[in-house]
């Protein structure tokens, strides 16, 4: 049976036990990061928490609505064994007139294909050494690469993570600008629990004269390593620094992890870019529901 927990009712331990031993686990199921990143969240639990589906959401017009936070790229069912992840949208539909919410790679909602968009993001396997990833870059990767270093970009681990938000915020977020100063306040909160834990790393390119040129957030968990966030400086894009902070984090990673996730992008330009680096395409559901009244529909498309 499936029933509704607010958070404040959660058995943590088991929820976080769940999110662990899943099949489809992922970092941005567990209850710490929920807390830092959702406005609310409560969770459907089936039995004594054999699979659970968190839900983050936010009120407005005194409407409880189920919305998808900033800085988590995959959500949904998550089971120890293998359940019918229909049933959890059915009692979703019956909580909320509104849900839009990310999935995963291994949901399936069978049930409910006409509230399905189909969303993509790119992994690259690391099964091979570095030397052996780096030729299957696309040509022109590698030149990207090949320039940098004629440039002498510089790599820097550990670096400030103030420094990796306001080149994000004054770069990549003019281009968003629904994402507002608060939200920036929760990716920082984020970034600072994250390398607390030992799950993320920061990776900047420097030039020469000691400008950023490019940075971004790396999560790792278990043994798989996904770019969360990233910019490069778009007044100073010809140097290469983008492929270049790309390259080095597989350099790295690759001696550990076994998949590079690059974040995701339905967008083919910015894919297509991901792809050059000789990764592949995995597809998971987005689910939208919208049963609202009329006028409230129309409000809230």
């Amino acid at each position: 049976m499936i029933r509704y927990v607010k958070r404040k009712d959660l058995e943590v331990v088991k929820y976080d036990a769940c999110i662990d031993n899943s099949l489809q686990s992922n970092i941005y199921g567990y209850s710490w990061y929920l807390d830092i990143v959702a406005d609310n969240w409560d969770v459907l639990v089936l039995d004594d928490y054999k699979a659970v589906m968190p839900i983050p959401w936010k009120k407005k017009l005194f409407i409880k609505y189920v919305y998808p936070p900033f800085w988590l790229i995959q959500l949904g069912v998550y089971s120890i064994e293998v359940v019918d992840e229909n049933e959890f949208l059915i009692e979703l539909f019956n909580d909320f007139k509104f849900a839009e919410t990310r999935t995963n790679t291994y949901n399936s909602f069978s049930m409910f294909k006409a509230y399905e968009r189909e969303s993509e993001l790119q992994i690259l396997l690391m099964e091979n050494d570095y030397a052996a990833l780096f030729n299957n870059y696309r040509k022109d990767r590698r030149k990207d690469v090949a320039k940098a270093k004629k440039l002498d970009l510089i790599e820097k681990w550990n670096d400030n993570s103030e420094e990796l938000i306001e080149l994000f915020k004054n770069n990549v977020g003019k281009r968003t600008p629904y994402i507002v100063e608060r939200d920036y306040d929760v990716l920082k909160k984020l970034i600072t629990i994250c390398l607390e834990k030992k799950v993320g790393e920061i990776l900047s390119i420097y030039d020469k004269d000691d400008n950023l040129v490019a940075s971004g957030f790396f999560l790792k968990y278990k043994k798989k390593v996904t770019i969360l966030v990233s910019s490069t400086d778009f007044k100073n894009r010809k140097n290469g620094a983008n492929t270049f902070l790309i390259d080095r984090a597989i350099y790295k990673f690759e001696k550990n992890f076994s998949v590079f996730n690059f974040g995701g992008s339905s967008l083919q330009t910015i894919a297509k870019y991901f792809l050059s680096f000789g990764a592949s395409t995995l597809k998971y559901p987005q689910i939208k529901y919208n049963n609202l009244p009329f006028l409230l529909k129309l409000f809230k498309k």
